[in-house]
């Protein structure tokens, strides 16, 4: 209860901007309910009277006529209220729905701002597509649960409480009689919502989790294919198909019990009240009328509790999906950029990595002691076996992570003194995984610096050996990629990303096994390519295949988190240590041969 109780708190800021619109529509909701709450009273008056009229009920006399005047002043009343019930009603809804989707509106921004800010380990430790799922179908489980159910919620109160206030006016035993209603529905409903709010959450992460397979699956569906997976795909999503029927199965089930179990309560009352009532207008106590209109307010009691009820199990999805997007919003965020932040004007390249210490967890410290010095303008190449600590090494340079301990200079100034947007425009990155969006060729290489020329572009495209590519493609540079880029081939995009490298104009490249992806021709002209575009640039190469970086300037050679060698190529192999086996190990058969 406290949970949900702090949910509904996190969720107020985001209703305040809009608390004008609500308090208007609680003010519609407000006469509609009470006019609806007098209405069953008014129309008893019409009972009572052709009760008197013709029969003489409760006078002891038998009528001899119809007082129709006096009814039809009674029905222009009721029309009146049933009028400015309906137009209340409709302003109501009007208000709130606004208010609503403004608030959801709120809330989505709310968590594209937070995901801006949260760190990169965030994305390493949960599935892009429950984050996705949490962006998407939760914040949609509450706009419609709000939409729908809110307006009712409140209308439910308010309706409870005046009819129960306008049957203490009637007859004030009878109406305790009713009262017991409540309490009796709040005890079954209360048994069933514990029961039922856990599933509703592990309903949700079930979904989340599905969408994260689904993800996956498509993501890697041409692997999948290759090495025959699909068997083993397919049963992993039965398996959280599966969960996520029966933990829905069982939440909705559970959840579905409570209406009826209310409405039994509600019948049962109607049978006692209607009994001991026909038993006060015999002895005179209360009117016809006045029987009639208790019966139409323990229905009225009734429906607000049938309508909650029904409308738990919405209710309950709907806090369980709060929860989850606000586990986003209470994610710790990256450590903010300090506000005298230096910014380099004129970046040389220069970078000096001084004692650096790190670990992804503080329990399990991956890097040491890590000290280089990488001056303006040189290539330099990082290798070592997998896991070594390569990657890491250009995340930390990068800033996607922080440093335990040391520093990171650029130029002098340490990395955590710049703002990270600052840090990161010093760098061109070009990824073994490709990233191209669903645009044109021209767009997708001016995203390296948006208000590029055309003919940059082009020039950009010719030293990136992908111009001519381009002109054999139907619209050129503009034909449309789709949404994965799967109308060119992975060598193709490579060269593409290369090309938006180079348009940016860096003064730092960062080039992760970039030649992995294009055949040998295509990587002896890319090399030669960039070489050319290397010049004046401080370059770090992260390769596999050694033959790809024997003329770096500078040659890293990284072994459990620790830079164990440094030195050129040729200085390396007469040292004859980790290098020279790893070398070696490549090419020393060939060499023999």
């Amino acid at each position: 209860m406290k949970k949900l109780k702090d949910t509904i708190m996190r969720i107020s800021p985001f209703v305040r901007p809009y608390r004008i619109a609500f308090m208007g529509a609680m003010v519609f909701i407000v006469i509609s309910t009470s006019l609806t709450a007098i209405s069953p009273k008014i129309e008893g008056l019409i009972i009572t009277s052709l009760t008197k009229d013709i029969i003489g009920v409760g006078t002891g006399t038998k009528g001899a006529f119809v007082n129709f005047e006096y009814i039809l002043r009674v029905l222009v009343v009721l029309a009146c209220i049933y009028l400015i019930t309906t137009i209340t009603t409709y302003l109501a809804s009007v208000l709130l729905t606004n208010s609503i989707q403004n608030t959801m509106k709120a809330l989505r921004n709310a968590l594209q701002e937070k995901i801006k800010k949260l760190p990169i380990s965030y994305f390493d430790k949960n599935s892009y597509g429950d984050v996705l799922s949490r962006i998407t179908n939760d914040i949609e489980t509450i706009s419609n649960s709000l939409q729908q159910s809110f307006s009712q919620v409140i209308n439910s109160i308010l309706t409870l409480t005046l009819a129960l206030g306008m049957m203490f006016t009637i007859n004030i035993k009878l109406a305790l009689l009713a009262l017991l209603i409540i309490p009796l529905s709040y005890l079954v409903s209360k048994f069933i919502v514990s029961k039922s709010q856990k599933l509703f959450h592990k309903q949700q992460k079930a979904l989340g989790e599905m969408n994260g397979k689904v993800q996956e699956i498509y993501t890697g569906f041409n692997e999948i294919k290759l090495y025959g997976k699909q068997e083993d795909a397919i049963k992993d999503f039965q398996n959280i198909n599966e969960e996520l029927f029966n933990t829905g199965f069982k939440a909705q089930f559970i959840s579905s019990i409570m209406s009826p179990l209310v409405s039994l309560i509600s019948y049962l009352s109607v049978a006692v009240i209607g009994v001991l009532g026909a038993v006060y207008v015999i002895s005179g106590i209360i009117t016809v009328g006045n029987l009639q209109a208790l019966i139409r307010y323990i229905w009225q009691i009734n429906q607000p509790l049938s309508q909650v009820t029904q409308l738990s199990a919405s209710i309950q999805a709907a806090f369980a999906a709060l929860e989850r997007v606000f586990e986003i919003l209470n994610e710790e965020e990256e450590v903010p950029d300090k506000v005298d932040s230096t910014k380099l004007e004129k970046p040389s390249g220069n970078v000096t990595f001084e004692h650096v210490r790190f670990g992804y967890n503080d329990d399990r410290i991956l890097i040491e002691d890590l000290s280089a010095e990488i001056k303006s303008g040189q290539m330099v190449a990082i290798v070592g076996p997998t896991g070594a600590g390569k990657t890491t090494l250009i995340n930390l340079l990068m800033r996607f992570y922080d440093i335990k301990g040391g520093a990171i200079k650029i130029d002098g100034v340490d990395t955590r003194d710049m703002k990270r947007e600052d840090l990161r425009s010093l760098f061109g990155m070009v990824l073994q995984d490709t990233w191209l969006y669903n645009g044109t060729i021209h767009e997708n290489i001016e995203y390296g610096r948006f208000g590029a020329s055309t003919e940059e572009i082009i020039e950009a495209a010719k030293i990136a050996n992908v111009d001519h590519f381009i002109k054999t493609l139907p619209d050129g540079y503009n034909m449309f990629l789709n949404e994965e880029a799967s109308n060119i081939s992975q060598g193709e995009k490579q060269l593409l990303t290369i090309a938006r490298a180079i348009i940016s104009d860096p003064a730092i490249l960062i080039l992760d096994e970039a030649t992995s992806s294009v055949d040998t021709r295509l990587e002896l002209l890319l090399q030669k390519a960039m070489r050319n575009i290397m010049k004046g640039r401080t370059s770090f190469v992260i390769a596999h295949r050694l033959s790809t970086i024997r003329n770096a300037d500078l040659i890293l050679v990284i072994d459990e988190g620790n830079i164990i060698e440094q030195g050129n190529h040729n200085e390396l192999m007469k040292k004859g240590g980790f290098y020279e086996n790893l070398y070696n190990s490549q090419f020393g058969k060939q060499e023999v041969i």
